[in-house]
């Protein structure tokens, strides 16, 4: 995973109705932008904001059905982003010592 597409997803996942949102699809799978303005306490137009950020950012893709879009999580991109952050937290555990002497 690029460093650029991993800073988007960064910024993407960094306003906490845009992290609702995503738990929201990883639970449903799939839905339209109308069920998820029916969830939370935010305009049509907002709720669309926040998709079109997350799609920017490669979490969220969308479908086209007629007069609807339905919206769904890349899963594929989300498990990169989990290794991306997994491998930090192994590079951090092997850096503890380390961390600990210059801390001092």
């Amino acid at each position: 995973m690029e460093t650029e597409q991993i800073a988007k997803i960064f910024k993407a996942l960094g306003h906490p109705t845009r992290v609702r949102i995503v738990e929201h699809l990883i639970r449903i799978n799939t839905c339209v932008c109308g069920e998820i303005v029916d969830i939370f306490p935010y305009s049509q137009s907002t709720i669309s904001q926040h998709l079109k950020q997350l799609k920017a950012a490669g979490i969220v893709c969308g479908e086209v059905e007629g007069p609807k879009t339905y919206f769904c999580v890349d899963r594929q991109i989300l498990k990169q982003f989990k290794d991306y952050i997994g491998s930090l937290g192994n590079e951090l555990s092997g850096e503890a010592g380390k961390i600990k002497e210059v801390q001092k």
